[in-house]
């Protein structure tokens, strides 16, 4: 019997409670060397679900597992239709304030790095550098076969052609790029192949079920034992991809600090976390910092 991927966790009544005190967060980024990981929840205000806050996908929307997609031609037909659908509005998606002030922090030399597991692009839309992207990109597309990458946008342009007036609605999108169809919707898809090699076709990210590259994992151990502190933005920290992180900071001694407006799977391991939306919180931060944030007609004219 094939294993189902850990997508939920339940919080325990004996966490620390949330607070509203941004001071811990500005003295670790006062004091600079902080670590960013950063979930869907810093993504919402751009108009993108999170999976597990207040009307998150999973209470409707079972992510597609790598073993499913691998094996079932109906299920990469599914995901490809959906997927399809949504990387048009996914696509159109806008950094908002919490992705400006990460950016405005690193920009001022208060950050050692930022890892995301988010696969949406938008905190280097919104000029950060060097992110790690944990689990992938949809912005990337790779052959199963013969490992070969191409632009998502060129596959959203083959797909395209090969689903002429394929223009269902959507009931809605979800954190991993795809949208809501039903299966009658998505029936009479059309998948096309690798164009180097007639293989499978998958986005280069980090499905549910699969691991993060090895070398990529311990890229980001690095990254946390240089740092001087870890600032988790937005994640719940439900699968073990973050939370490890978090466990290396706490054992090795060093703060961690958590943004997350509900309970999170590491807040036994942190000194703070702060029950605030992720724009309001960074911004409010950055202002205790003195440190100016980019508005959105800045940040377009900056691209």
């Amino acid at each position: 019997m094939r294993m189902r991927p850990t997508l939920n966790w339940t919080p325990t009544g004996d966490l620390p409670p949330g607070t509203t005190d941004l001071e811990p967060v500005a003295g670790a980024l006062g004091t600079g060397g902080v670590l960013v990981l950063s979930g869907a929840g810093i993504s919402t205000e751009s108009g993108i679900p999170d999976y597990r806050g207040e009307g998150g996908s999973l209470s409707r929307h079972t992510p597609m597992t790598y073993q499913d997609f691998t094996a079932d031609a109906q299920a990469r037909r599914r995901y490809w239709a959906r997927s399809h659908l949504g990387w048009r509005t996914f696509g159109r998606a806008r950094p908002n304030a919490g992705h400006r002030a990460v950016a405005a922090f690193g920009r001022h030399g208060l950050l050692s790095g930022v890892i995301t597991q988010n696969v949406d692009g938008l905190h280097q839309a919104a000029g950060s550098e060097g992110v790690v992207e944990l689990h992938g990109s949809l912005e990337r597309v790779a052959c199963l076969s013969c490992g070969a990458f191409s632009p998502r946008r060129e596959l959203a342009r083959r797909l395209q052609e090969a689903n002429a007036g394929f223009e269902p609605v959507a009931s809605a999108l979800n954190p991993d790029g795809d949208a809501d169809l039903t299966d009658e919707q998505v029936q009479d898809f059309r998948v096309v192949p690798c164009a180097v090699c007639g293989g499978i076709l998958k986005p280069d990210v980090v499905f549910f079920g699969e691991a993060v590259p090895p070398p990529r994992v311990e890229h980001c151990r690095r990254l946390v034992r240089e740092a001087s502190s870890l600032l988790v933005l937005g994640s719940s920290l439900t699968v073990m991809s973050g939370l490890r992180f978090v466990r290396q900071a706490a054992q090795t001694g060093k703060p961690v600090l958590i943004v997350n407006r509900d309970p999170t799977r590491g807040d036994q391991h942190a000194v703070t976390r702060v029950a605030l939306p992720l724009g309001t919180a960074l911004t409010a931060v950055a202002g205790l910092l003195g440190i100016p944030i980019d508005d959105e007609a800045t940040a377009r004219a900056k691209e």
